[in-house]
C-alpha cells in the first residue's frame, strides 16, 4: 500500500452505504413518480399515491422533497439529462443520417429495456409548461436545449431557410420519439428491431413516391356551428388543455381565456371530463372529415394524403386550430380514455389504407404502412406546438417545410427550392 492511501474507517463505510441507500430510495421515488405523471399528470399525482407505489409512508416521501413540485420538477429535470445524453452520444456520429439513426437506436432500446423490466419510464414532458417559477424558467431552458442540439443533428444551417427547415425535422424526430411507447405496445419485443428498421426507412425516405410532387389542395372543412359559441368555447379550451395539460387548465382559466364567467362553462358543458372529451371528439372529427373528403375530392392516394396532411396542418397552424393533443387524456377516466384512442387508432388505419392503396398504384413510396401512419399521427397532433415557428414565414411554407420531414425524408432538402 502506498504511503498516500487511506484505509476505510468503519465511519466511512457507514457513510457510503447511507449514501448509496439514499441515493437508491430517491430513484424508486423518481421511478414512481414518473409513472404517476405519465398516468395521471403533473398535476394529479400525489405523495401518498407514489408512497404507495414504492411501499413507503407518505412521510419518507417528504423527507427526499418537501413538496409535490419539487418532485415532479425532479422528475422532469431527470427526463431532460437523459434526453441530453442521449443526443450527446448521438451527436458523435459522422453524418446526419447516422446521428439520427443512432437516436432512434438509443430510444428503441430504452424502451426494449423497460419492457423487459430493466429500466424503468421517465416522465413524458407535456406537463412541463404547468410548472410555476422559478421551476418553470429552469425547465423550459433545459428543453430549449434538448431542442437546440436535436437541430444540431443535421448540422450547422447555411441560411435562414434551412434553419427553419432543421427546426421542423428536429420537432417531428423528437415527437415521434416521444409517441413511440403509445404504439410500440402492439409490437412483441423481437420485433422492436423490424419496428426502428421501417420507421428509420421511413425518415430517411419519406412517404411520398419517386414522382411525388409537394403541392396539396386544402380541403374546405368549414360547416355550420350547430351551437352559438360552442366552436369558440372548445377552441380555447382546447388551446389552454394543450399548454398546460389536463389538470393545469382550471375551468377558471377556460373561462378567463373567453372572459366570460365559470357559469358559462356549465352551461355548454356538464363536468372537466366532458369538456375533454367533447375537445377530443372535435379534433378527432377534424381529422376524420379530412380524409373522408379527400376521399370523395378523388385523385391519385397520394394527393388525397398530402391535401390530407396540408389541411390539417393548415388547421394546426392557424386560428381555427388546434387539434387536441392526446397527451390531454392522462388525466381522464380509464373507460373515457380507451374509448378515445380507439377512435384515434382508427384514424390511423385509415392513413394506413391510403398508403397502402397508394403503394399499390405507384403514387406512394413501398413503406411499412402501420408505422408510416404512426408518424403521420405524432406529426400532425404535435405540430401546435409549433405555431410560433410557423408564424415567422407564410403559411404555404410553414406547412411545406413540416410536412416535408415525412414526405420526403428528412434529409431531403428539395422543399427548399420550391
Amino acid at each position: 500500500m502506498e504511503a498516500n492511501d487511506t484505509i476505510p474507517t468503519a465511519e466511512s463505510l457507514d457513510s457510503d452505504t447511507s449514501t448509496k441507500r439514499f441515493r437508491a430510495k430517491r430513484d424508486a421515488i423518481l421511478a414512481a413518480a414518473a409513472e404517476a405523471i405519465n398516468e395521471q399528470s403533473a398535476k394529479g399525482m400525489t405523495f401518498a399515491d407514489v408512497a404507495r407505489r414504492v411501499g413507503l409512508n407518505t412521510t419518507s416521501v417528504t423527507y427526499y422533497f418537501k413538496r409535490k413540485e419539487d418532485l415532479a420538477a425532479a422528475c422532469f429535470e431527470y427526463t431532460l439529462e437523459k434526453l441530453l445524453a442521449m443526443l450527446d452520444e448521438s451527436l458523435l456520429e459522422p453524418t446526419p443520417q447516422a446521428r439520427v439513426a443512432k437516436y432512434l437506436s438509443l430510444n428503441m432500446t430504452r424502451l426494449a429495456r423497460i419492457q423487459r423490466g430493466e429500466e424503468t419510464a421517465f416522465a413524458i414532458l407535456s406537463d412541463l409548461r404547468a410548472m410555476e417559477e422559478p421551476v418553470l424558467g429552469k425547465l423550459m431552458a433545459g428543453w430549449r436545449e434538448v431542442f437546440r442540439k436535436t437541430r444540431s443533428l443535421w448540422g450547422p444551417a447555411v441560411n435562414r431557410a434551412q434553419t427553419d427547415l432543421h427546426g421542423g425535422r428536429a420537432h417531428v424526430l423528437l415527437e415521434n420519439t416521444f409517441w413511440l411507447p403509445i404504439w410500440l405496445t402492439r409490437y412483441d419485443p423481437d420485433q422492436y428491431d423490424r419496428v426502428e428498421e421501417r420507421l428509420m426507412d421511413v425518415f430517411a425516405h419519406g412517404i411520398a413516391g419517386p414522382k411525388a410532387t409537394w403541392d396539396p389542395e386544402l380541403i374546405d372543412l368549414a360547416h355550420d356551428e350547430p351551437e352559438p359559441g360552442r366552436e369558440a368555447f372548445l377552441l380555447a379550451a382546447t388551446r389552454l388543455i394543450n399548454q398546460l395539460g389536463y389538470r393545469g387548465a382550471s375551468v377558471q382559466k377556460i373561462a378567463s381565456e373567453l372572459n366570460v364567467t365559470k357559469g358559462s362553462f356549465y352551461h355548454h358543458l356538464d363536468a372537466k371530463d366532458d369538456l375533454v372529451l367533447a375537445c377530443y371528439k372535435r379534433s378527432l372529427d377534424t381529422v376524420a372529415d379530412a380524409q373522408r373528403l379527400a376521399d370523395e375530392r378523388g385523385g391519385s392516394h397520394w394527393e388525397r394524403l398530402s391535401g390530407t396532411i396540408a389541411t390539417l396542418l393548415d388547421v394546426q397552424f392557424s386560428e381555427r386550430g388546434p387539434l387536441l393533443r392526446t397527451t390531454a387524456l392522462s388525466g381522464l377516466p380509464t373507460e373515457s380514455r380507451t374509448q378515445m384512442v380507439d377512435r384515434s387508432n382508427r384514424i390511423a388505419r385509415r392513413f394506413a389504407g391510403t398508403m397502402s392503396d397508394g403503394i399499390a398504384e405507384g403514387s406512394i413510396r413501398p413503406v411499412d404502412p402501420l408505422i408510416a401512419a404512426q408518424a403521420l399521427m405524432a406529426m400532425q397532433n404535435a405540430a401546435f406546438d409549433m405555431r410560433k415557428w410557423a408564424h415567422t414565414m407564410t403559411r404555404e411554407r410553414a406547412i411545406g417545410y413540416y410536412a416535408s420531414t415525412l414526405a420526403f425524408g428528412l434529409f431531403d432538402d428539395r422543399i427548399l427550392d420550391q
